[in-house]
């Protein structure tokens, strides 16, 4: 996972400054490294560990809460959510909760303590780089975030005894690579530019999604059957997505108290950003 981090978050970071980007400032380094060490590490790490003595099933219900987690710590920056994010929320939670039910339970305490754990890094993590621990503007920042948190897995790595097996089995390297570039370099990079430019509670509706997206995947491709409970949790799932976005044009959106912008705290991304590769 570190690793994996550290390529993308270099190779990111090597052609925006290639292209003439601006690289981070020692105070936005700081805030990369923070950020970092709580998405990365609490968030990922502690999910990574939690999976090897926790039930999937059970993993993805403790992380579909994410969103409440962002919401309530949104509450200490005056942002309140509208009543029909916390529907599409409860919606949500409902959904996975009932995709999950079928799988086994079993967890020992110190997983279900790393999952927790998990659960509040990444959503104070996701909070607190609005508001408090700005990142470089755009694309700069995620790969600064991706590069520090990257390094600080590595060192948790080598702290931990873990060595890397060299070389690695074929359909270890391909999984890898796949994660380098659709992990981090696409979906992380995604969900950030995501966090920055609309509301929280629909930023962390991907929660919500990745189980749907299991259960698609494990069809297509594993020639899983699928139960019409399964089906009724698929559907309320989208439901919940679909309910929160509607409630992304709530009044209000984009505004937090006294007209300041919903990302007071970061660098306004650059013009544009969202169309270009670079916050792609």
């Amino acid at each position: 996972m570190g690793s994996r981090f550290v390529v993308a978050g270099g190779m990111l970071l090597g052609w925006l400054w290639l292209r003439g980007r601006k690289l981070p400032s020692a105070h936005q380094w700081r805030n990369a490294t923070l950020i970092g060490t709580l998405m990365l590490l609490g968030g990922m790490g502690c999910v990574a560990y939690a999976e090897q003595t926790v039930a999937s099933g059970l993993v993805v219900v403790f992380i579909a809460i994410c969103p409440v987690f962002v919401a309530l710590a949104n509450l200490a920056f005056g942002i309140r959510p509208q009543p029909i994010e916390l529907a599409g929320i409860a919606i949500g939670i409902v959904g996975v909760t009932l995709l999950a039910s079928g799988a086994g339970f079993g967890a020992s305490p110190a997983g279900l303590a790393a999952v927790c754990t998990a659960t509040l890094c990444w959503s104070l993590g996701s909070v607190l780089s609005l508001h408090r621990l700005p990142l470089a503007p755009g694309a700069v920042g995620f790969a600064s975030e991706m590069l520090c948190g990257g390094v600080v897995l590595l060192i948790v790595s080598r702290l931990a005894g873990e060595h890397f097996h060299w070389p690695p089995p074929p359909l270890a390297a391909a999984a890898w690579g796949y994660l380098v570039v659709f992990g981090s370099l696409i979906a992380f990079t995604a969900y950030m530019t995501l966090l920055s430019r609309t509301r929280a509670a629909l930023a962390t509706s991907y929660t919500f999604v990745n189980p749907l997206i299991a259960l698609l995947l494990g069809i297509g491709l594993g020639g899983e059957a699928v139960s019409r409970r399964e089906w009724l949790a698929a559907g309320i799932v989208v439901l919940g997505v679909i309910t929160l976005l509607f409630g992304r044009r709530a009044p209000g959106e984009g505004v937090e108290p006294a007209g300041r912008p919903a990302n007071t705290g970061r660098a306004a991304l650059p013009s544009g950003a969202s169309t270009n590769p670079e916050a792609s």
